[in-house]
């Protein structure tokens, strides 16, 4: 018999928000359900979907994941679903309120890192409320992630050992 701990693992990625990494400080991470319909499940299942430009707001209380694309599921004919829509996510109201009063700070954000299907087979979005980034941060992080390549690269080129013939 499976443990509780194991049934909560996380599963693969469906979509990932590779840029959210690259262009803002991720300060702080949620994981909220999502609200679907059936063909955007099964769009899903499918790996089909795309966080590109997508962000969190909230809204009356509710949260909201607005300007991500899941396309249509196919063999759901016409009764398919809008693949832009705006998507509820489900948050505990403490969570709602907690993450509301860090948003109404300047310069914060709420990005969508990824969104997968948990062990129990449930729909999830990982948020990160997030500090853009200064062009002159990225320069620098680029900067700092070369050096370590380099220092490492002549590292195992000094302590390569020659062979013998």
């Amino acid at each position: 018999m499976a443990s509780k701990s194991s049934k909560k693992q996380d599963g693969a990625s469906v979509a990932a928000n590779k840029k959210a990494y690259r262009d803002y400080e991720l300060v702080e991470k949620f994981e909220a359900g999502l609200r679907l319909l059936g063909s955007e499940v099964k769009s899903l299942r499918a790996g089909r979907a795309s966080l590109d430009g997508s962000y969190a707001r909230i809204s009356g209380g509710e949260c909201w994941l607005v300007a991500s694309t899941i396309p249509p599921y196919s063999p759901a004919g016409g009764r398919g679903h809008d693949p832009s829509r705006t998507r509820k996510l489900l948050l505990h109201k403490n969570q709602i309120h907690k993450l509301a009063a860090r948003l109404d700070r300047r310069g914060f954000t709420l990005v969508p890192l990824r969104l997968y299907f948990s062990g129990t087979g449930l729909a999830k979005a990982e948020l990160a409320l997030a500090c853009g980034k200064k062009k002159y941060d990225k320069r620098a992080k680029l900067a700092e992630k070369q050096q370590h390549k380099d220092i490492g690269s002549e590292l195992w080129r000094r302590t390569k050992k020659p062979k013998k013939r």
